[in-house]
């Protein structure tokens, strides 16, 4: 019963922010297993800030932390995930995330590097009978304030493959969006962070700028 009112509780706090979109709050995701989830400091207050001055949007610049199995959860309507190494979730924050998602939520999460085999098993436990499906380049999500014609842009080289976008659909609706042989986050942070050029970085907050509008429109 305790459960299903914080659910509850959670499908009207992410739907009132969302019809809103006044003084809302985005988080980055804090989780167990060893990985670096707070490797881009910079990357999240940049995003909230160009997004503010592109778009019009009223994101907070303070950029909150939330853990998978916290009721805080339900506070915000975007997620975003990020790191190099190993993602653990157990049974309850793979339960709360699942309710989460299905409440409203969004997650977004970027591969910084090392990410792919350790995301891919714990988002089965938060949903088993999903599998992660490449998101078409006519989708919406490359087609909002910023037009990406050729899908999603390849900031780092990486393992020199070609940037992909992956989804996790529930119910038709995009819950997970999943960034891979991309490093957006990577894109957003200060320009003396990683050294990429003006265009580069452009392309990676007008990206992300479309993964917020999306989510809100969504």
């Amino acid at each position: 019963m305790i459960s299903r009112i914080i659910y509850l509780i959670g499908f009207v706090l992410i739907t009132f922010q969302l019809s809103s979109q006044s003084d809302v709050s985005i988080a980055l995701m804090k989780y167990r297993g060893g990985g670096d989830w707070y490797a881009n400091p910079t990357s999240l207050p940049n995003l909230v800030k160009f997004c503010n001055q592109e778009l019009g949007t009223h994101l907070r610049e303070e950029v909150g932390t939330v853990e998978p199995d916290s009721p805080a959860l339900f506070s915000y309507p975007f997620i975003h995930m990020t790191g190099h190494g190993n993602v653990i979730f157990n049974a309850s924050e793979a339960e709360n995330l699942r309710r989460y998602l299905i409440a409203g939520g969004f997650l977004h999460i970027d591969d910084n590097y090392g990410m792919d085999v350790f995301v891919r098993q714990q988002m089965k436990k938060v949903f088993p009978e999903l599998d992660f499906v490449e998101i078409p380049i006519k989708h919406p999500l490359y087609n909002q304030a910023f037009a990406f014609p050729e899908g999603l842009p390849k900031i780092h080289i990486h393992d020199n493959k070609p940037a992909q976008g992956f989804g996790l659909f529930y119910e038709g609706r995009l819950v997970c969006f999943y960034t891979y042989e991309c490093d957006l986050g990577d894109g957003w942070e200060d320009p003396r962070v990683h050294n990429d050029s003006p265009e580069t970085r452009t392309k990676a907050l007008r990206m992300g700028a479309n993964l917020i509008q999306f989510v809100f429109n969504q």
